[in-house]
C-alpha cells in the first residue's frame, strides 16, 4: 500500500506492507518535518521524483531511519514535488508523473532478450564501449573457439571488467615522449611520489 504525506515543498510516497495505525502515522509526519498525512490513495497533479526503476540512497537511509524509529513493514519512501509544463528534471535520475496513485513504485518493463553480436568491432562503435583492437581481436578468438558469437551481456561485461578504471591498461602502459620509452609508467610515476 501507497501512503502519502505532504510537507511544506515536498510530497512522500511511502510504500507499506500493511495500513498505517494512527501512532505509526504520527510518527512519519514529525518525520517529514511537521507533514500532514493525505487520506487518499491518489494525488492529482504532476510531480517530479525519482525514477520508479531505481530506488534512492535517499530512501534505503530513510526506510533505515522508520525502522530505528521502532516503525516495521516500510519498504520504500520517497520524495516528489509539484511540477508544471516548465519543470526541469534530470530524466537520468527523476521522471514526471502525471497523478501519483498506488502503482507509483511499480516496474512493468521486462528484460531485453539477448542478443548474439555478430560483428564486435561495430558493436563496439555503436555502444560506445572503447574496446581497442587487440581486444576485439581478443573476443573474435573466443567466439571463434566456443563456435558461436558472444552475446551484448558477455562483450559489455568484457569492456567493463577489462576497463581503463579496473586494469589501468594505460595509465600502467609503456610511456613514449619524442619516440623515446620513459623510465616509468604515468602510474608508476604516480606511485613513485608514495615511496619511502
Amino acid at each position: 500500500m501507497i501512503f502519502f504525506f505532504k510537507s511544506a515543498a515536498s510530497f512522500y510516497a511511502v510504500h507499506a506492507v500493511a495500513h498505517l495505525d494512527s501512532i505509526t502515522i504520527e510518527k512519519l509526519c514529525w518525520l517529514f518535518g511537521d507533514a500532514d498525512f493525505i487520506n487518499t490513495s491518489k494525488l492529482e497533479g504532476e510531480f517530479i521524483g525519482p525514477r520508479r526503476e531505481m530506488l534512492t540512497p535517499w530512501s534505503t537511509n530513510a526506510v533505515e531511519i522508520t525502522q530505528n524509529m521502532g516503525i516495521q513493514g516500510i519498504k520504500r519512501i520517497e520524495e516528489f514535488v509539484k511540477a508544471d509544463a516548465s519543470s526541469s528534471f534530470d530524466p537520468m535520475l527523476q521522471a514526471k508523473y502525471h497523478n501519483l496513485d498506488q502503482e507509483v513504485f511499480t516496474v512493468n518493463k521486462q528484460p531485453e532478450p539477448i542478443t548474439s553480436i555478430s560483428n564486435i568491432a561495430e558493436y563496439n562503435l555503436k555502444e560506445g564501449l572503447s574496446l581497442n583492437e587487440d581486444e576485439i581481436a581478443y573476443l573474435e578468438e573466443i567466439s571463434r573457439k566456443i563456435g558461436r558469437p558472444l552475446t551484448d551481456s558477455e562483450v559489455f561485461g568484457f569492456s567493463q571488467v577489462n576497463s581503463e578504471h579496473c586494469r589501468h591498461k594505460i595509465f600502467n602502459g609503456t610511456f613514449i615522449i619524442d619516440e623515446k620509452q620513459m623510465p616509468a609508467s604515468l602510474f608508476g610515476m604516480i606511485k613513485k611520489n608514495f615511496r619511502t
